[in-house]
């Protein structure tokens, strides 16, 4: 069913809250009210991504993080192969070799990525994004029903 041009996207406003976990609380307590919160929607607004610097990228750290992914991976395959190894000794051989296949790769990929970047990055973050609003939306039929119910859950505090 494609939405008509007069009812924006998710319905009618029946709710608005500052953070994403104010606006779950308030469907959540649609739901646990017997609401049919299948005609409920949130919508984020005022969009921002938020990047928060972690540390300082060097080559030593890009080519441990390197090594230690390698790693996992080597041990894996190790893993995988040492299923075929017709006994303990070789299985043994099989998850050592891996793992330090592996672990070399990986540690000459890590200086690879931290070389090919020419000093243009160097730092680790993680990043996210923030709504600097979120409005409950409701179906038109039903938003009458989620406001009385969401104006008592305002009241509760």
């Amino acid at each position: 069913m494609a939405a008509s041009v007069s009812m924006p996207l998710g319905g009618v406003q029946v709710g608005s809250y500052d953070s994403y976990e104010q606006a779950q609380a308030a469907v959540d307590y649609l739901s646990d009210e017997k609401f049919a919160v299948e005609n409920v929607t949130i919508i984020g607004s005022d969009l921002k991504q938020v990047e928060q610097v972690t540390g300082r990228l060097t080559m030593g750290r890009a080519v441990a993080a390197g090594a230690a992914g390698g790693a996992w991976w080597g041990l894996f395959v190790g893993l995988l192969l040492g299923i075929f190894a017709p006994d303990g000794t070789s299985w043994v051989g099989s998850v050592l070799s891996g793992l330090l296949i592996g672990l070399v790769f990986g540690a000459l990929f890590g200086a690879m990525g931290y070389a090919a970047t020419r000093g243009r990055r160097d730092f680790t973050s993680t990043s996210s994004i923030i709504a600097g609003r979120y409005d409950v939306m409701c179906n038109p039929a039903r938003a009458e029903d989620a406001r009385a119910l969401l104006a008592r859950f305002s009241l509760r505090g």
